[in-house]
C-alpha cells in the first residue's frame, strides 16, 4: 500500500487534486467544479466523496493527509480569507473542517506559496535557499523563500508582489485598489495592454480583427511569433513593468533565482527577454548580475497540487 497525500488546488472554476507520494509522483488525479457550489460545506462534501471514489479505484493507496493550495489561503489559520474569485465569502476554516471530517492532518497555504514549496521540494529550486516564484496567470501570485524558509510574515499573507502598486492611479484591480502589478504583468494584464495598443495604433495586426473576448495570452504569443508589432510591443511593455518590480523585489530579499510560471510564462523568450533586460537596467548595483530568471521546473497543471502535498509531507515530518 503506497502512502500518499491528497494535494488540492482550489481554483475559482475547478479544484483538481492528486495523490502525491513522498517522491513527488502523482499516482492518480481527480477534479470537481468549485463554481458549482454556493455553500462551502457542500463543496467540501463533494470534494471528499470524489477523493474517496478515485482512491477506491486506485486500490493501492493509503491517504495520510491533505495539503491545500487556495487563493487568500492563510497558513497560520488554515483558512481562506475573503478570496475575491471564490463564491464563499468571509473566513473559511478549510483545514479544520477537513480534519473534522476525515480525522487526518490537513494543512493549507495560498496557491502561489504552494507552487513555491513545490519548486523547492520537487522542482528546479531543490538546491536553493533563496528564491522567488512568480505565477503569471489570471492574476500575479508570488512565493518567497528566504534562508530556506517560506516567507509568511506576521499575518500569513507576506509575498503579495501582485498587489504592489506600480502605476499610481493605474488600472483597477480586483483587490479594490488601482495600479497593482497584476493588472499589467499577468495573462489578463497583457490582454488589456494589447487592446489599448490596438486603439492607439493604426498598423496592421491580426489581433485587430479578433473577437476582443477571445484574445488571450496564447493568441498574443502566436501573433508575436508572426512579428505582429502590437503583440511585440505588448510583451516589451509587460516585461518592462515586471522587470522593474522584480528589481525592487531583489532589493529586499536578494534571491538566487526568480522563477516565472503560469500561462504568460509559457510565452518563453517574449516575456523572459524583456523582463530580464528591464530587471537588470533597474537593479541596485550591488545586485546586478546576481539573479537568474528561470522557467519553473514543474508542469503548470500540477504545480499547486504538488506544492500543497509537499507542504503536508513537510509538516508531518517535523
Amino acid at each position: 500500500m503506497k502512502e500518499v497525500i491528497v494535494g488540492v488546488d482550489v481554483g475559482g472554476t475547478n479544484s483538481p487534486f492528486g495523490f502525491v507520494d513522498s517522491e513527488g509522483n502523482i499516482l492518480g488525479k481527480g477534479s470537481i467544479k468549485t463554481s458549482d457550489f454556493e455553500l462551502f460545506e457542500d463543496y467540501l462534501d463533494a470534494l471528499l466523496i470524489e477523493v474517496n471514489a478515485v482512491a477506491g479505484a486506485l486500490k493501492d493507496v493509503s491517504i495520510k493527509g491533505y495539503g491545500i493550495g487556495a487563493p487568500n489561503g492563510n497558513y497560520y489559520t488554515g483558512s481562506i480569507d475573503n478570496a475575491p474569485n471564490l463564491r464563499w465569502k468571509g473566513k473559511i476554516l478549510f483545514s479544520e473542517m477537513v480534519r473534522a471530517k476525515t480525522g487526518l492532518p490537513a494543512y493549507l497555504t495560498n496557491d502561489a506559496n504552494a507552487a513555491a514549496i513545490g519548486e523547492k521540494v520537487f522542482g528546479n529550486a531543490k538546491d536553493m535557499n533563496d528564491f522567488i516564484i512568480v505565477t503569471l496567470g489570471t492574476g500575479l501570485g508570488s512565493g518567497i523563500f528566504c534562508g530556506g524558509q517560506l516567507l509568511y510574515g506576521s499575518t500569513g499573507f507576506a509575498g503579495e508582489l501582485g498587489h504592489t502598486i506600480v502605476i499610481d492611479g493605474g488600472r483597477q484591480c480586483g483587490c479594490g485598489r488601482k495600479g497593482c502589478l497584476e493588472t499589467y504583468a499577468s495573462a489578463t494584464g497583457i490582454v488589456k495592454t494589447v487592446i489599448k495598443l490596438l486603439k492607439e495604433r493604426t498598423d496592421e495586426s491580426s489581433l485587430r480583427y479578433a473577437d476582443k473576448d477571445k484574445i488571450d495570452s496564447k493568441s498574443i504569443y502566436d501573433a508575436a511569433v508572426e512579428g505582429d508589432k502590437s503583440a511585440l510591443e505588448a510583451f516589451e511593455y509587460t516585461g518592462e513593468i515586471l522587470g522593474k518590480a522584480l528589481a525592487n523585489a531583489t532589493a529586499f530579499s536578494s534571491p538566487e533565482a526568480i522563477f516565472l510560471f503560469g500561462g504568460l510564462a509559457n510565452s518563453g523568450k517574449y516575456i523572459f527577454e524583456s523582463t530580464k533586460k528591464h530587471m537588470e537596467e533597474n537593479m541596485l548595483n550591488n545586485f546586478k548580475g546576481t539573479v537568474k530568471v528561470l522557467p519553473s521546473g514543474l508542469k503548470e497543471n500540477t504545480a499547486a497540487m504538488l506544492g500543497a502535498a509537499a507542504l503536508c509531507w513537510n509538516e508531518m515530518n517535523k
